[in-house]
């Protein structure tokens, strides 16, 4: 069993250090996702990793956006998204869609347009076609909640991300 015993270095630091407290969240492993909206006749894409489930009945899920980013207005006004979670083999996916214009992301990446008109990831372990439910004001950010409309998944390892580093899940055995 391993030894959870604090040591110096990660003992509590001072709440006015950024930099720690993003080490400390960097602790909470996550899956990774590309989030997509259709807004005023442009794809928007960007790499998220707040992706999570709200309900199961209604089916309602949640991800996060900085109030300061560039495709703030498509993804709160364009009526909804679509979550893809990326497969374990897709991290340059995650890289790409980090960074760079917005038709750059898009570059080479192999798509498919949902009835919505959004777009989802080919090859991604699963997906999810949401309209918007909920806008949520949260510090700097905003909670966007929506309802699934459409999903799909495959036999796929998702890719994992803690520490800042990409990483695949791998099954502890008893």
């Amino acid at each position: 069993m391993p030894d959870d015993t604090p040591t110096a270095a990660s003992t509590a630091a001072p709440l006015g250090d950024p930099a720690d407290y993003r080490k400390a969240l960097g602790c909470f492993g996550t899956g990774v996702t590309v989030v997509t909206a259709h807004h005023e006749g442009v794809d928007w894409g960007m790499t998220c990793n707040s992706f999570s489930s709200v309900s199961l009945n209604p089916r309602l899920v949640l991800w996060s956006i900085r109030k300061e980013a560039s495709s703030l207005q498509a993804f709160t006004q364009s009526g909804g998204f679509t979550v893809s979670v990326l497969a374990g083999a897709q991290a340059d996916l995650a890289m790409q869609f980090a960074k760079g214009a917005m038709p750059e992301r898009f570059a080479g990446v192999p798509t498919s347009r949902q009835a919505s008109q959004r777009l989802r990831l080919d090859g991604a372990a699963a997906w999810f076609d949401c309209t918007l439910h909920q806008l949520v004001d949260a510090g700097d950010h905003h909670i966007v909640i929506g309802q699934v409309q459409d999903f799909g998944w495959h036999e796929a390892t998702p890719l994992a991300f803690c520490h800042s580093q990409f990483g695949m899940f791998q099954p502890i055995t008893a």
